[in-house]
């Protein structure tokens, strides 16, 4: 008997019908031998109402009080859920982020999980029942409710799925969303995108960091440290999805396996401050503190003056705003500018390692494509480049093409041999 955890995006829980279909999966699931762990996002746009409804009642609204206010969207699926799988017959209890172990930081609005005790899961399951579980959120230590952030559902499931152990008994976590796998490219933009049976930890951690939607960067990490296999398939359809793993046969053969779009970017810059050993430190410990993620950091230096400039979210544009103007208080001096209207469009592979000649195929694409480049940042698998965010989409679909990832699956070294030669 395996252990399955089987997260259900906000699409799919979306309304009555679809929960349905979904406690139908849980059943056929549970039916097959297996222990089920089922994880509900918010139905549909609940989430983002809730924030909305804040909003129209403060601009400012306390963090502490917002997270009680949106870890509730999880609860009324939850609970709906759970009325759906005792129609089918099936024994499950709701249980909220703190009524299953999930213990996290004080960081509202952005909390970290700590740590899972699994016990009250093990004790569900022992009794024949399937718990089902509120994603998205957990308790501290001393009992208040936080909520995870973006993706935070997907993180649930994961990081339960390694509390339980399941990949011990050939367990995984099936991650039920609107789209049935893994694509090359995002395919509401780029027609011709393939799925993908399987891709990396590795490669799809790379990809949800730069912008592909299907998983978020937390969950897949929370599956490589725990070597939690990740099931990406879609709610509504029986089809296999793609399958995330630590690795497979001929990895490093395939150069390019997918491209990505984050298509909202503001670049936030700190000009004419102090050039002293250190202060990079004080800045981003400060940016750290706030639970604002940044890449594409730039440094340039004038002298005994220098001016130091990183990408961020659309999203935490505010957050940052603040945090940087503190940053400035304490040093002293300086300047601080916001852009905004930027994109960043990247290339992923594991293959990469092994193969030369890709920057220059993608730099030598978007040339021809007239898509300007504003930045470039590189890692061991992945090449990045942050261009004016109407370019984006246009940008993504060349560098998609560029790569012959419409073959999906089958782009092997010897079709992208040609690679080396640019």
């Amino acid at each position: 008997m395996a252990t399955i955890v089987q997260k259900f995006g906000g699409t799919s829980v979306g309304d009555a019908q679809r929960i349905m279909r979904c406690a139908k999966r849980i059943a056929e699931t549970r039916a097959a031998g297996n222990d089920v762990v089922a994880v509900c996002s918010a139905m549909g746009d609940t989430t983002d109402d809730l924030i909305s409804l804040a909003e129209a009642i403060n601009s400012e609204p306390d963090r502490r009080e917002m997270d009680s206010l949106m870890s509730t969207g999880e609860q009324v699926s939850c609970a709906l859920m759970a009325m759906a799988l005792h129609k089918l017959g099936v024994p499950a209890v709701s249980l909220t982020g703190g009524q299953v172990g999930v213990r996290t930081n004080d960081s509202h609005r952005r909390a970290r999980i700590e740590a899972i005790d699994p016990s009250r899961m093990r004790a569900e399951l022992a009794r024949g029942r399937v718990p089902v579980v509120c994603g998205f959120q957990g308790t501290t230590p001393s009992g208040e409710i936080t909520t995870l952030g973006r993706g935070g559902s997907d993180t649930t499931a994961v990081a339960l799925a390694a509390a339980l152990n399941v990949a011990a008994d050939g367990g995984y976590c099936d991650i039920f969303t609107d789209v049935d796998g893994v694509y090359t490219a995002d395919p509401r933009i780029v027609k011709n995108a393939a799925k993908l049976s399987k891709i990396s930890y590795e490669e799809m951690l790379e990809l949800a960091a730069l912008g592909a939607g299907v998983m978020h960067a937390r969950a897949v990490m929370f599956g490589e440290k725990y070597n939690v296999p990740i099931h990406v398939r879609h709610s509504q359809k029986p089809d296999t999805g793609t399958m995330i793993v630590r690795e497979y046969q001929g990895m490093e053969d395939i150069v390019v396996v997918g491209a990505a779009l984050k298509p909202d970017l503001g670049r936030v810059s700190l000009r004419r401050i102090p050039n002293n050993l250190g202060v990079q430190g004080v800045i981003f410990e400060k940016i750290a503190s706030a639970g604002i993620m940044v890449d594409d950091i730039v440094q340039t230096e004038f002298g005994d003056m220098a001016s130091i400039s990183f990408t961020v979210d659309h999203a935490d544009l505010a957050d940052v705003k603040i945090a940087a103007s503190h940053v400035l208080d304490q040093l002293g001096t300086g300047e601080l500018a916001i852009e905004i209207g930027l994109a960043k469009v990247s290339a992923v592979g594991t293959g990469m390692k092994s193969h030369s000649g890709v920057a220059s195929r993608m730099f030598r694409a978007l040339g021809d494509a007239k898509v300007p480049i504003h930045n470039i940042t590189t890692s061991e698998i992945k090449i990045s480049c942050i261009v004016p965010k109407e370019h984006g989409q246009k940008a993504l679909q060349t560098v998609h093409d560029a790569f012959n990832l419409e073959l999906g699956d089958s782009v092997t070294k010897v079709a992208q041999r040609d690679v080396a030669k640019a």
